[in-house]
């Protein structure tokens, strides 16, 4: 019984619009992610790099510690690095991603102040239109041509002095 109501609860919860608006929100951030790591890692990075004495960004890093039989002189990249065992502090790396985060972070900024800005403005026209004075009744009386009383407009004969009406 407790197995049938947890699958009745999660079918609930997974048929709800929100978790489909949830799924398709995290793909199309995963492939929003791929195309900003490109961005930093294609072109902003080398821009950097150009400033920075022409190396790969990504691949600086400092020497925290050399196993013994290894001199600093033998460590010309990161890669290296990593194969004869030294600790490193790759700071490149961690610029990049950084670098990456932030640009993620300003584009979800945008896009949020963007629907934001939208729910604002539709929430203003709503409350225009419901404060908007009613447009004018149609009229329900007029006068009557002869005695100047006021009659029903559908009226084709005066009540008060029985004149007949022209439409």
């Amino acid at each position: 019984m407790k197995k049938s109501k947890f699958m009745g609860e999660f079918k609930k919860f997974i048929t709800k619009g929100n978790v489909a608006d949830m799924a398709v929100g995290i793909i199309i951030g995963g492939a929003f992610q791929k195309i900003v790591t490109s961005f930093v890692n294609d072109l902003v990075m080398p821009l950097v790099g150009l400033f920075t004495g022409g190396v790969n960004f990504n691949d600086q890093f400092a020497i925290l510690r050399l196993p013994e039989g290894v001199t600093a002189d033998q460590v010309t990249t990161l890669d290296i690095a990593k194969e004869l065992g030294v600790t490193t502090l790759n700071y490149g790396s961690f610029i990049t991603i950084v670098l990456d985060f932030l640009i993620i972070a300003l584009t979800v900024f945008f896009l949020i102040r963007g629907i934001n800005k939208i729910k604002e403005s539709a929430e203003k026209m709503k409350k225009e239109e419901e404060t908007a004075p009613a447009a004018p009744a149609a009229p329900t009386t007029k006068k009557c041509p002869f005695c100047c009383t006021e009659i029903a407009i559908e009226a084709t004969r005066c009540p008060h002095c029985t004149s007949e009406l022209e439409k």
